[in-house]
């Protein structure tokens, strides 16, 4: 008998689901909300859901545990020290869970991304498979520890230094790692470009498992950002046991309806790429494509509970976008419209704006007062008239750069003079960007779509730099780790 492990991939989130299985039945492991994606693999794979398990209460998403285990039948394990308020097989360390007579589950006690937290070793009648490890021991790095408050971040830090040594004494080096978390993830306290590893890898290669505990906690803290807000929400969702999700389609809005909307204040959010939205966008509308971590940079900037209006280029387009803001509980659109530009402005040529987008380079040009480097197989940067050096109501020593990225990001290396507002405080800090035109940029050129139309809705006048900020060297611009323009 062979044990495979299925991975469920939740890429916008940065998280893994897993389904273990012997060919006959099976566990899932961390399932995220929408679980007929795991229902229809079972499906395919022709095995029965018999045991979902839970390694944490997740601060990240909302858990498809509860709902799966009660369409499916199966047992659903929570560690017992959790508070929970829902039945559940309550689990701790030194438990063993028989899945199949010849497929069973260890489970270890690993404190540390959670106060409860558990990890679960798959082992066969070879001995160790591998480790379900959630948020404690990850590809290259760790969980974060202060998602249960900054004042239990040490001590949890400690405990995951402990945890993961305890898991690298416990398996193999051959063992096999499934994290939940580390692909992205804000859960992650450092972010990894593995794929796949294995204890014995780790040991090579993570802080964790190379460092002594306090050194291990003084690099873990100093690598922790800031963290999205509605992670506020997550925990106590999924600690009083999350309703099923509800994907049907939203409302439909027309034109009318749209403008009023706009006209209110509320969000509207155009899902399509973010050259589009430049192109073209019916006005006052904001810019979080689809084809980026949308949920991740919309819920963490719009106030919880806000009504959302998703405008797409198909019923698709919308569905999928729904279904990503379900996963962190953003539960229903207040609204939804698709088609085009036009018919979303009621064919009204004055409710139609577009976006000014840039690249670093043209960006040195502005500062010096040159003519931008040519790039024949790029389309001309600036609209039709507009000069490359400093517009009307910018600073005589050039035009303002604005840097949306993290304060971890910032205080590696920014341009010199820039302005730094991290995307997610924008929101409520317009009123501290300075007067004029404003050029905003990140790392590659999403989250500066999103400040972007966050600023030209607010009045401002706006230039996106669509580029990867490690260009900006290359254009000539100073880098500095000063932090003179610094918020």
């Amino acid at each position: 008998m062979t044990i495979h492990v299925e991975v469920i991939e939740t890429s916008s989130l940065g998280d893994r689901s897993y389904l273990a299985h012997d060919g006959h039945v099976a566990v899932v492991v961390d399932p995220q909300r929408d679980i007929d994606r795991v229902l229809a693999l079972a499906g395919r794979l022709g095995v029965r859901v018999t045991h979902v398990v839970e390694t944490h209460l997740h601060n990240d998403y909302v858990s498809g545990g509860l709902a799966l285990a009660r369409v499916s039948g199966a047992a659903y394990l929570v560690g017992g020290a959790e508070e929970v308020g829902f039945d559940r097989v309550p689990v701790a360390g030194g438990d063993r869970i028989a899945v199949s007579e010849r497929m069973w589950l260890d489970v270890v006690s690993t404190p540390g991304h959670t106060f409860h937290h558990l990890s679960y070793v798959l082992a066969g009648p070879g001995g160790p498979e591998g480790v379900f490890t959630g948020g404690s021991l990850l590809f290259g790095g760790t969980g974060r520890t202060d998602l249960l408050g900054a004042e239990h971040a040490r001590t949890l830090a400690r405990h995951q230094h402990a945890s993961a040594r305890r898991l690298s004494d416990l398996l193999p080096d051959g063992a096999r790692l499934w994290p939940t978390h580390g692909f992205g993830s804000f859960c992650a306290a450092t972010p990894s470009g593995a794929s796949a590893s294995t204890i014995g890898r780790e040991k090579d290669v993570n802080a964790v498992l190379r460092m002594e505990a306090d050194d291990f906690v003084t690099h873990l803290l100093e690598a922790l950002d800031a963290y999205p807000a509605y992670y506020a929400h997550m925990g106590a969702r999924n600690a009083a046991g999350a309703e099923p999700i509800d994907l049907t389609p939203a409302r439909p809005a027309d034109s009318a309806e749209l403008l009023a909307r706009l006209r209110a204040g509320e969000w509207v959010v155009d899902l399509r790429s973010r050259k589009a939205f430049a192109d073209r966008h019916l006005a006052g509308t904001l810019s979080f494509g689809l084809d980026g971590p949308m949920a991740t940079w919309l819920g963490w900037l719009a106030p919880w509970g806000t009504p959302l209006t998703l405008l797409g280029e198909s019923a698709e387009q919308v569905a999928a976008a729904q279904r990503e803001l379900a996963r962190i509980g953003i539960d229903r659109p207040a609204a939804a419209s698709t088609g085009t530009v036009e018919q979303w402005a009621g064919h009204d040529p004055d409710l139609i704006a577009d976006l000014t987008t840039a690249t670093f380079a043209d960006l040195a040009a502005a500062r010096t007062g040159e003519p931008a480097p040519s790039r024949p197989s790029e389309p001309a940067p600036a609209r039709v008239g507009e000069p490359t050096g400093a517009r009307a109501g910018e600073p005589a020593g050039g035009p303002t750069v604005l840097d949306v990225r993290m304060g971890n990001e910032w205080r590696a290396g920014h341009v010199a003079g820039a302005v730094h507002i991290p995307l997610p405080e924008l929101p409520g800090r317009l009123a501290e960007v300075p007067e004029g035109t404003v050029w905003v940029h990140c790392g590659s050129g999403y989250r500066a779509a999103a400040a972007a139309s966050l600023l030209a809705r607010s009045g401002r006048q706006v230039v996106h730099i669509d580029d990867a900020y490690s260009h900006a060297a290359d254009a000539g611009l100073p880098i500095t780790t000063s932090d003179d323009k610094s918020s």
